[in-house]
């Protein structure tokens, strides 16, 4: 079934905020859902890591969204399958990642030495500063033709 113009919106800005979480860093769900600005979604940041596509013939898929940065507020990697959790944990591994195991085969990040929790997404800090930059730009160019420079 395809899906609405605001699924598929959210699909994609959710994919797109994953994207810029830092290499050796993690997030949360929530988190996630908060920086997009529907905290109380954050199971729905879930189902649509569930549904990122692996083809890599998708815009968004497994190669270039790091859906392994994102685990769950407590610092646990939820199970979403056989072998899922060990595969996440692997693949947070390889950036460096410190991830313990319990006795429970539960796997844990310490959230205080590999979290990122930033209150904006980087680029929307880049698109304020280009919205700086024209502005500026106009501003400087209205002085140059007020005082006869331009034009």
């Amino acid at each position: 079934m395809a899906r609405t113009d605001e699924a598929e919106w959210w699909f994609n800005a959710v994919y797109e905020a994953i994207q810029q979480i830092p290499y050796g860093k993690v997030t949360s769900y929530g988190h996630i859902a908060r920086l997009l600005g529907c905290p109380q979604r954050s199971r729905q940041v879930g189902i649509c890591l569930k549904h990122l596509p692996s083809s890599p013939d998708e815009y968004y898929n497994n190669d270039n969204v790091p859906w392994q940065r994102v685990i769950n507020s407590k610092g646990m990697i939820s199970h979403r399958g056989p072998g899922s959790a060990a595969r996440q944990a692997e693949a947070l591994q390889q950036e460096g990642v410190t991830v313990r195991s319990d006795s429970m085969n539960e796997f844990y990040v310490d959230m205080a030495q590999f979290g990122w929790f930033p209150d904006r997404l980087p680029n929307e800090d880049e698109e304020e500063e280009e919205l700086g930059a024209r502005s500026v730009g106009g501003g400087d160019l209205e002085g140059e033709v007020a005082a006869g420079g331009a034009g």
